[in-house]
């Protein structure tokens, strides 16, 4: 059957949902060869993926998923798509901790890094930080420390198959698109960043259908974030705007003054001085812009000047450094 899906691909024919969903379980259960698998994703690095591909391999990681009901608690998920080839630090979880520092529940779903050096994953098992997909310890930490880690693998049976094609390649994959998309808790209110703005409007049709309240941001110099490089996009359930640093009491920074290490170590470095209030002001800044972002879209009855006072506070004040204590603890 993938024979016949591949002939059709190379014809430059694209998949229905359904017939996306269905390959999607395929590759889940290992029914194909690894030579069929790479053949596969190789349709997709060379032609943009479809909305319905895209929402059809979406179902599929979902209906596979091991599900976690957080459904009590109102909660965010901040998550990047990855893939922007940038090696940023770890912007968007330190950002969770800070929004969980500034009083909202976060669901925060995340990965080994595929494309940069450390993903949050990375980050999060070296300052010693345990994953689990045990319901109730979860549970707990969001009541105590306003914040629970939810590390893709123990989530998705489904990746198991394909983590080492990916880590082999290296390369961006449509797996890039999908981590946000398929947090195993459901999150109401969700911060997405993505690489491009062809995929931010994949997201937006997908999401739109969807009864979450929802962010999708992607810096215009191809950032995966608010980079404070330059102006971004930012799309919501209400429309779409170009904001710049500015917008956010904020200057413009040079993408320098934001690299992520080169090693897991370096990254942590990097991650637990901005964390204890000791980063550079470009450091804090991002992640103080990224945690504003996201506490827009989850107390959305409070002013941009509420929200960017809340963020600044959890990190300068150490809020976030408290909740990072409390989680590992």
């Amino acid at each position: 059957m993938i024979k016949n899906i591949l002939k059709d691909l190379f014809e430059h024919k694209t998949l229905s949902r359904e017939k996306a969903c269905e390959v999607l379980k395929d590759i889940a259960k290992e029914t194909y060869n690894k030579s069929e698998m790479v053949a596969f994703f190789t349709v997709f690095m060379m032609r943009p993926v479809t909305v319905d591909e895209l929402a059809g391999f979406r179902d599929a990681l979902l209906e596979l998923c091991v599900r976690i009901d957080l459904s009590e608690y109102r909660t965010i998920d901040m998550c990047g798509t990855g893939g922007d080839g940038k090696n940023t630090f770890n912007i968007s979880t330190l950002a969770s901790l800070v929004v969980a520092g500034a009083g909202a529940k976060v669901s925060k779903h995340g990965n080994y890094g595929v494309s940069s050096s450390c993903g949050s994953s990375n980050v999060m098992e070296y300052l010693g930080y345990k994953f689990t997909n045990d319901e109730q310890v979860l549970k707990k930490q969001l009541q105590t420390a306003n914040i629970c880690f939810l590390h893709a693998p123990l989530f998705h049976p489904a990746m198991k198959a394909v983590a080492p094609i990916r880590k082999e390649l290296g390369l961006k994959t449509f797996f890039n698109m999908l981590g946000p998309m398929v947090n195993p808790s459901f999150p109401q209110h969700q911060l997405v960043g993505v690489f491009s703005l062809e995929l931010a409007r994949l997201y937006q049709y997908i999401y739109q259908d969807s009864n979450k309240s929802y962010t999708i941001v992607h810096s215009m110099d191809g950032y995966d974030e608010i980079s404070l490089t330059g102006d971004f996009k930012a799309i919501n359930n209400l429309g779409e705007q170009i904001y710049s640093p500015q917008d956010y009491n904020m200057g413009v920074i040079t993408p320098e003054s934001i690299f992520g290490g080169d090693t897991v170590p370096e990254a942590a470095d990097i991650f637990k001085t901005v964390l204890n209030g000791k980063g550079t002001e470009a450091q804090n800044n991002v992640v103080i812009a990224n945690a504003t972002l996201a506490l827009e879209c989850y107390f959305p009855d409070k002013t941009r000047a509420q929200n960017l006072e809340a963020a600044k506070s959890s990190l300068l004040d150490g809020k976030a450094a408290e909740v990072l204590a409390k989680l590992i603890s």
